[in-house]
């Protein structure tokens, strides 16, 4: 009784199914050969090229030059300096000498002569009248000779007034010639910067250029080395766009029961049917 109470105890484990689901071979060897190249080229390292910066170009580097060079017009202000300090000088008599007249003596000559035979003259005159010596002929001796000391006067101050007119002149040639000197020195220094100025522009156009060619020189080598990459892109792309057929393999697992517990389940099986009919006929 416990023998096959025992032995039809044990429930059978469930059944089992595998699905093994698979790209078409030929696909599927395509998609093999792509991993295959994706793995050849990502092992193989890439240099990547330097960034490069242009340096300065042939008139950038003279502005460069240009610009060191200091007291442009420095030399041509000093001499308006000098010019001015000059001129601003106070007028003297040395200054005045320079421009009086160098016939001025002839001219004061000339007239103490005319004077002198003015006075013979009248001198003559009152002799032959009688009158010789008298208080008459002084006053016109006196008179005469205080006429020519006026004009010999009057001839030298316009002599000096005319120097002095011409030193005034001149000092002020000399004043504004000073400040046009100093302007033109101010104007050099102006037309050189603009000359570094005009050069530093015209070299910066040629340095970005030479910058630009630089950077395409880096894109153009970039594409090269990444090339291979982008066919293998293509091709992963083309390989998933590409027909998606594939196979199957089923594979189903169902647990089989042996002869002898067959034959035990059968036994308890008639043993339960029989015991009824023993208590029935007690």
């Amino acid at each position: 009784m416990s023998f096959f109470g025992g032995g039809g105890g044990g429930a059978a484990p469930p059944s089992t199914t595998t699905n093994i689901v698979r790209e078409a071979p030929g696909i599927e060897e395509r998609k093999i050969e792509l991993m295959d190249i994706a793995r050849s080229i990502a092992q193989k390292p890439i240099n990547l090229p330097d960034y490069q910066v242009a340096g300065f170009g042939g008139l950038e580097q003279q502005g460069l030059t240009q610009a060191g060079i200091t007291g442009i017009g420095s030399g041509t202000v000093g001499q308006g300096i000098s010019q001015i300090q000059g001129a601003a000088s106070p007028i003297g008599a040395q200054q005045i000498s320079r421009y009086l007249n160098p016939y001025q003596q002839y001219v004061t000559d000339e007239i103490g002569r005319q004077g002198q035979m003015m006075q013979n003259k009248m001198g003559a005159t009152a002799l032959q009248s009688g009158a010789f010596g008298g208080g008459r002929e002084g006053v016109q001796q006196a008179e005469l000779q205080g006429r020519t000391l006026s004009a010999m006067g009057q001839a030298q101050a316009q002599g000096f007034n005319t120097a002095l007119g011409a030193a005034q002149r001149q000092q002020q040639v000399g004043l504004t010639a000073g400040q046009q000197l100093g302007a033109l020195g101010l104007q050099q220094q102006q037309m050189s910067q603009a000359d570094i100025n005009q050069l530093m522009a015209a070299g910066g156009i040629q340095r970005q250029l030479a910058q630009a060619t630089l950077d395409a020189k880096r894109q153009s080598t970039l594409q090269q080395q990444y090339e291979p990459y982008q066919r293998a892109e293509f091709l992963a792309n083309l390989y998933a766009a590409g027909p998606k057929t594939q196979s199957g393999v089923t594979m189903g697992t169902t647990p089989s029961t042996s002869p002898f517990a067959q034959a035990v389940g059968t036994g308890i099986g008639a043993f339960s049917a029989f015991a009824p009919n023993q208590n029935r006929q007690a």
